[in-house]
């Protein structure tokens, strides 16, 4: 038995297009020690690939993080699987808030050094040593509070579509690079009340313990993340102090918490809140695009990636070797990012 995907992504996400079968998008993760992880992946794709189970699974030797969809008729054998080993016994299931079934095409279970990754040692520091965990009606209360201090703990390009009022959105394209940025733009307020929160949890887990570390006082999360906080206000008939999308990362793109659009066409400046990958195979750069800037622009983020697009398959392949592999356009791209909207505001 093959122990991965062996067909091309094109006829995978017609597949699940044209699927007809109900299914459950969810999320989860637990720091649990892993003494084999290799062992591990390998029978849970076994065990998930039987049962039709798709998503992006990160095994690691300090525990695992998980994005999947479960077939519905699957559900309930697929939780008594998972609380079947020890180690991920009554670990908390996240479903999504929005769902048609399409979040992920294909089953991928890797072995990772992290299950997120931080840039972290984690021997310099206590990393059980965590924040306290708020629940909805917590991290609202503590959000009335004009002393608090809100912390978003993800990228950029996540808070540019939503985030809860008042959080503090530090600039930065990953985890790794925001974690710093954190502890140096609150190195004078280690006195202060600070909550934190993330997609689902995991990466406050870390940052929670690593400021506790650099002697932040009072340091507290949201437990379960934006997606468990709908679940609970949705429950509780709260209103949501998060607003606008809660940016997934599958072919969802973002979940809709609240009508409010707090972002804009990278383009033409537009509300807007629709992320896409540029159309340009050799770019597909991430940017928010309008309906009427997708059309014009082919989908693609600047004149250059339309003209690209638009040649035949044979000619964009002669491109690509006719071009270092340093001086790549994703490459090329990737590094102006942080200068996005000013790369292309002109449009030609």
């Amino acid at each position: 038995m093959f122990l991965h995907n062996r067909v091309n992504k094109k006829e995978l996400k017609k597949r699940i297009q044209e699927e007809s079968i109900k299914r459950i998008t969810v999320s989860f993760y637990r720091y649990v020690i892993i003494d084999n992880p290799t062992e591990l992946r390998d029978n849970l794709f076994k065990k998930w690939d039987a049962i039709g189970v798709l998503g992006r699974i990160y095994v690691a030797n300090e525990g695992i993080n998980a994005q999947m969809s479960v077939p519905e008729e699957n559900w309930e054998h697929f939780k008594t699987h998972l609380n079947s080993d020890k180690r991920f016994e009554n670990v908390p299931l996240k479903i999504a808030v929005e769902d048609d079934g399409k979040s992920f095409y294909k089953l991928a279970v890797k072995v990772r050094n992290k299950i997120v990754a931080d840039g972290l040692d984690d021997n310099a520091f206590d990393v059980t040593n965590v924040g306290n965990h708020l629940n909805a009606i917590e991290f609202n209360a503590a959000m009335e509070d004009p002393e608090t201090i809100i912390v978003d703990m993800r990228n950029h390009y996540e808070t540019e579509v939503g985030r809860f009022v008042g959080a503090i959105c530090p600039d930065a394209d990953t985890f790794r690079e925001e974690l710093p940025m954190v502890v140096d733009e609150l190195k004078d307020k280690k006195d202060k009340k600070i909550i934190m929160y993330c997609t689902g949890g995991v990466r406050c887990e870390k940052a929670s313990a690593y400021l506790k570390h650099h002697g932040f006082n009072d340091v507290n999360q949201l437990h379960g993340g934006i997606i468990d906080y709908v679940r609970q206000i949705k429950a509780e008939g709260i209103p949501s102090k998060f607003i606008g999308k809660n940016f997934v990362f599958d072919e969802r793109v973002g979940e809709r918490i609240t009508d409010d659009i707090i972002a804009e066409c990278h383009q033409c400046g537009k509300p807007c809140d629709t992320h896409v990958n540029c159309a340009n195979d050799d770019c597909h750069l991430l940017f928010i695009q309008c309906e009427e800037c997708a059309e014009e622009m082919k989908g693609c983020c600047t004149p250059e990636c339309v003209h690209i697009s638009s040649l035949s398959v044979e000619e964009q392949k002669l491109l690509r070797r006719g071009r270092k592999k340093e001086d790549s356009l994703s490459v090329y791209k990737s590094r102006l990012r942080p200068d996005l909207k000013k790369i292309i505001a002109n449009k030609g």
